[in-house]
């Protein structure tokens, strides 16, 4: 991947299980910034933006006093699992974005439950876009894996691609 501000992740359950170090060195070699419970603020003329990285809520080791916050910055969070949240707490963003439940990686017709990984908030954040209040969004990607079982029954695997804009203060 090619971006002109850089190639930003954060670890997930399947990171850890697998080696995190090894995942962060395999993929910093290709350019990739992790932002395990650390901020990095844009460059001009970006310089209000700030991203937020978290690191896995159910194998890592959140520290969401790690990163500096700054209210007054566009803040974009990235957390592998919806359940990030909870260890957000009252810190400001304004974009979460998210994955881990696969959009429910095996839903059965006649209404069962779908099959979701591990998460305290993996069924109520199942995919697409929530608002949160006061003001933030969360957006959950179905993703392109799967969990456990190599298979899929329902949910299409789906890459997003967002287009984020926004005004200047002051205009």
């Amino acid at each position: 991947m090619r971006a002109p501000l850089g190639v930003f992740a954060v670890l997930g359950n399947h990171d850890h299980w697998a080696g995190a170090r090894a995942v962060e060195a395999a993929l910093g070699d290709v350019g990739v910034e992790f932002l395990t419970n650390r901020s990095h603020r844009l460059p001009a003329p970006f310089e209000n933006t700030l991203l937020v990285g978290l690191d896995d809520h159910v194998s890592g080791y959140p520290d969401p006093d790690a990163p500096q916050w700054d209210p007054t910055a566009a803040t974009i969070l990235l957390m592998h699992a919806p359940s990030g949240l909870l260890d957000v707490g009252p810190r400001p963003f304004d974009l979460a974005l998210a994955g881990h439940t696969h959009g429910g990686q095996i839903r059965l017709p006649g209404g069962f439950a779908p099959v979701v990984p591990e998460g305290a908030l993996s069924r109520r954040y199942l995919a697409g876009r929530y608002a949160l209040p006061p003001n933030a969004h969360l957006l959950v990607t179905v993703g392109i894996g799967n969990s456990g079982l190599p298979i899929r029954l329902g949910p299409v695997p789906e890459i997003l691609v967002c287009e984020l804009a926004g005004v200047r203060p002051g205009t």
